[in-house]
């Protein structure tokens, strides 16, 4: 008897959790941010509605080669007061670079090789040689004297790629 009291009690428990963890994943779903409309208000646990904006982008380009077949976009965008730059799921490079890094520079045509990054911003290591990724812009630069996105492999001292950039028809100067 002892045997099937707790094999109820185990089942009853489980059928107890499972419906708790559903609950929440359906709340959690429920109150998730939409990424379909901009500004979107969201129910926050305590009860505070929260709005978050949208990305809005300032300035995009299409990858073209350097040294490397390198494709994809770029795009500048302000959200919630920073910027990142964003580039797409579309994005490719070669993967012989090994240590690729991502710039934002003066000339909408990059040199093939730097003397000295100069004027140029290192927004850091390339994440992947593939697909969407997206780096934080520091809030003290300037981007109105940015004119393009450079893949650069600093061991080489290589611009695999760039995409020069134009300012979006709904940009602001941020």
């Amino acid at each position: 008897m002892k045997l099937n009291q707790l094999l109820l009690l185990g089942t009853t428990s489980f059928a107890v959790c499972a419906l708790s963890v559903s609950d929440y994943v359906a709340g959690v779903s429920a109150n998730s941010p939409s990424r379909a409309v901009s500004p979107t208000s969201t129910q926050s646990n305590s009860g505070t509605t929260v709005v978050q904006s949208q990305p809005v982008a300032l300035a995009s380009g299409t990858f073209v080669a350097g040294e490397k077949p390198t494709t994809g976009e770029a795009r500048i965008v302000t959200e919630n007061g920073h910027r990142y730059l964003e580039i797409d799921a579309a994005f490719s490079t070669s993967d012989q670079g090994p240590d690729l890094h991502v710039l934002l520079d003066t000339p909408e045509q990059p040199p093939q090789t730097y003397q000295n990054l100069g004027s140029a911003i290192n927004l850091g290591s390339l994440h992947d040689y593939n697909g969407a990724q997206r780096y934080p812009i520091p809030d003290n630069v300037d981007l109105s004297s940015f004119k393009s996105v450079v893949i650069w492999c600093r061991m080489a001292n290589a611009t695999f790629g760039y995409a020069p950039l134009r300012p979006s028809s709904n940009a602001s100067a941020q």
